[in-house]
Order: structure tokens, then sequence, then C-alpha cells
């Protein structure tokens, strides 16, 4: 396997060119990308817009995943550009949301546990020419929708709140029109959304400083999801 070019990083990856088709994401901190293998292969045949799987080579570490290399900006960079609005932004991630959460638990006995992303926000949704496709599956679990839509809403309120980021601005705008709407897809029980911010303070990737966002955040959820 020949590793490209640094085509991008994240909180905890790096996305390496390996040809037009493919790119290798590698974990930095040692976690295990395998667990995500069986979930997106699931996905994928239930309809939902996730990278392909490529083959992955004997020489992949355990960190490793080859995935279809996707073309088209993120949610976040036609947001921060202007090409998407904030009711659009809103309208598509409450539908890949709720798109989600219409696929059946793989593992789980209850019958009311779905498939969760639990990291659904507008820079892990690939605008391709093919339609949006969601990325990075690191956070999935099996559990109720509801606490879902309470960590993609807590997540971007975080931002919302943060004077100091350069998206608070759109953030605010996207939390005004997205809650709304998840409200009237069953809403965002206090009881979930203290559980998201529990995960949330528990986040390795986060900085103080952001962690100390989250219960103003999470006020601020709790307030318009009331509306």
């Amino acid at each position: 396997m020949r590793i490209g070019r640094l085509l991008g990083s994240g909180r905890n990856a790096d996305v390496y060119e390996l040809d037009e088709a493919w790119v290798l994401r590698r974990y930095r901190d040692g976690m295990d990308a395998t667990r995500e293998l069986p979930v997106m292969s699931y996905l994928s045949a239930s309809g939902y817009p996730v990278p392909r799987l490529g083959p992955q080579p004997p020489s992949a570490g355990p960190g490793d995943l080859v995935l279809q290399r996707l073309h088209g900006p993120t949610m976040l960079e036609s947001l921060m550009s202007g090409a998407v609005g904030a009711e659009e932004g809103a309208a598509l991630l409450t539908g890949l949301l709720a798109d989600l959460h219409t696929v059946p638990a793989r593992l789980s006995p209850d019958p009311d546990d779905r498939i969760l992303h639990l990291d659904l926000h507008p820079d892990n949704v690939v605008l391709t020419l093919d339609g949006p496709m969601v990325i990075d599956w690191s956070n999935t679990e099996e559990g109720p929708p509801a606490l879902d839509r309470a960590m993609s809403a807590l997540i971007l309120a975080q931002v919302a709140v943060d004077t100091a980021h350069p998206a608070a601005d759109g953030a605010r705008q996207l939390v005004t029109a997205l809650l709304p709407r998840l409200a009237a897809d069953d809403g965002i029980p206090a009881h979930h959304l203290a559980d998201a911010a529990a995960r949330r303070t528990l986040n390795p990737t986060m900085s103080p400083a952001e962690k100390a966002l989250i219960g103003e955040a999470a006020a601020l959820v709790a307030r318009r999801a009331d509306r």
C-alpha cells in the first residue's frame, strides 16, 4: 500500500491519498478502526450514505481504514462560505439523523434501539455530487435516537456559545433553525441531554476551554428545545 499526500487532519486522525478512488484514514492515538467496519458495512447495505469501504491491505494496522475518496466540500465549509444557509443546513442535518434512526440496531436486542453516530455535525458531512455522505463513525453506538439528537445539538451549541470561535454566529443561526425541527421529531428529553453533556465532558480530544462551555451549551439547547 503506497500512501500518498496528506489530504486532511481531524482531532485524532489523518487522511491520506491512496489514489483517485481511495483514501487511508489513520488514527494517531492508537484507536482501533476495525470496530467501525461492520457498522459502516451494515449502514451501506441499508442504503444510508456512508463512504464505501475499500480492501484492507495486509500492511494496514488496527488504526487504519481504507475508504472511498469523497469529492466535495464539507457542510461546515459550505455554511461558512454561504453556499448553504442555516435553514437548509438544519433540514439536511435533521434528515440525516432521521434517516439514520430508521436503521434497526445491528446487535442490541432492544427493538427501540437504533444505530447512533454520536458526532453528526457539519464537519462530518461531505456534500458530494451524489448527495451528502456521513463520515467519521468512531463514536458509533447503538441506543435511543434522542441521545444522537442531543449530541448533535450540543456540539453545535458549544460553538454557538463560544464568542471567540469564528463560526459562532453561524452556529447560533443553525442551532436556532435546527432545534425546532428536532423537537418535532420526538425532541430531546432532558435526561438524554444530560447524558450527552456528560459524554462531552469525558471527551479526551476537547480542551479545558471547550469543556467549560458544555454547561452553557446544554442550557441553550434546553431553552431552544422547549420552544
